[in-house]
């Protein structure tokens, strides 16, 4: 199933992205330092204004920052090949920003009443979240392909930041809402990516899978989650 934002996210990339990041790149500013750079400026924006109840602040701050998920990608792929530890880096700082919108969002909906279950929302869009990218990393580590689903992390925050500008306006109702829509939609993309990647599981023919005697033996099973 196509990604919700992808048509707009391809015209982002190729009209905002691209000159910011040959810009950024010509004043010798590397990927590592814009995503550590957004993953602090999420941080403030969820922590110092989102869980105080400044949602409209908190909102524009988290997506402005956000955004940098995309550029230091895009600065990557302009610079050439590099090694992998932006990665990883990378991967580490989303799961930390994930937790800290998630976390910020419960944190202010519990002190309002948890309105609309919406706390709950929250907590289950945030623990899905987190598996709907263990199920890619785990599948790519395993040689398997679960590159697909509706929400990927672009398309949450989007729905996330929507609520919160519903909020801000003052509709109760409009980050619950937007959160149970979230929650629905992660668990759809974690349910997409591991059917994907089942269909991706093509064990090839030969004496090793029809299991024939003094066939040589498969990888060993990994110890348990990475």
């Amino acid at each position: 199933m196509a990604k919700i934002v992808s048509v707009p996210a391809r015209a982002l990339s190729s009209y905002v992205l691209h000159p910011t990041a040959r810009l950024l790149l010509r004043l010798g500013v590397t990927p590592n330092a814009v995503t550590v750079a957004g993953t602090v400026g999420v941080l403030i924006g969820a922590l110092g204004f989102g869980a105080r109840g400044e949602l409209f602040w908190g909102t524009v701050i988290v997506t402005a920052s956000a955004l940098t998920d995309a550029l230091d990608g895009t600065m990557a792929r302009l610079r050439g090949p590099s090694g992998k530890f932006g990665a990883l880096l990378d991967s580490s700082m989303d799961r930390i920003a994930d937790a800290a919108v998630f976390g910020a969002v419960a944190y202010y909906l519990a002190g309002e009443g948890n309105p609309y279950g919406g706390m709950v929302a929250a907590l289950v869009s945030l623990a899905f979240g987190q598996v709907v990218s263990y199920v890619k990393a785990r599948a790519q580590s395993l040689g398997l392909d679960a590159d697909v689903g509706i929400a990927e992390r672009l398309e949450r925050l989007l729905i996330v930041g929507v609520g919160g500008l519903l909020g801000a306006a003052g509709l109760e109702w409009g980050l619950p809402a937007a959160l149970w829509v979230l929650s629905v939609l992660s668990i759809i993309t974690v349910f997409q990516r591991l059917i994907h990647a089942a269909k991706s599981d093509v064990v090839p023919a030969g004496p090793a899978a029809a299991g024939e005697p003094g066939a040589p033996a498969g990888p060993a099973e990994p110890d348990g989650p990475a």
